[in-house]
C-alpha cells in the first residue's frame, strides 16, 4: 500500500520561508508526477507545483518565482521550498503522486502565514 507522508508545515511570518517534504513508501515503481496541492478554507484544492520523472516542472502562476519544487535523491521523495510567503499562501498543503494511473495523497500539512 502506497503511503505519502508530508512534513515541514508550520507557522511563519509574512516574507518568511518554509520547506515541505514528502516521502512515499510501499512501492518500488517511480511515482510520476509528484506534486503539491493546497486547499485554503472555503476554497477548492489547487495545484501548487508538480514535477515529472524527467524533471519537467509546472507551477501555479501565484507561486512562480517564490516556490521551488524538487525531487530528492531517495526514490519517490519531493520537496517544496517556499520563500517570500504571503498570507494568501495559508492553506493545508497536500503531497500527491501518480503511479501506473493510480492517485495517491498525503494527509496534509498546515502552513499558516501571519502578518
Amino acid at each position: 500500500q502506497v503511503q505519502l507522508v508530508e512534513s515541514g508545515g508550520g507557522l511563519v511570518q509574512s516574507g518568511g520561508s518554509l520547506r515541505l517534504s514528502c516521502a512515499a513508501s510501499g512501492t518500488a515503481i517511480v511515482l510520476s508526477p509528484m506534486g503539491w496541492y493546497r486547499q485554503a478554507p472555503g476554497k477548492q484544492r489547487e495545484l501548487v507545483a508538480s514535477i515529472e520523472s524527467d524533471d519537467s516542472i509546472n507551477y501555479a502562476d501565484s507561486v512562480k518565482g517564490r516556490f521551488t519544487i524538487s525531487r530528492g535523491n531517495a526514490r519517490n521523495t519531493v520537496y517544496l521550498q517556499m520563500n517570500a510567503l504571503k498570507r494568501e499562501d495559508t492553506a493545508v498543503y497536500y503531497c500527491a503522486a501518480n503511479g501506473w494511473g493510480a492517485e495517491y495523497w498525503g494527509q496534509g500539512t498546515q502552513v499558516t502565514v501571519s502578518a
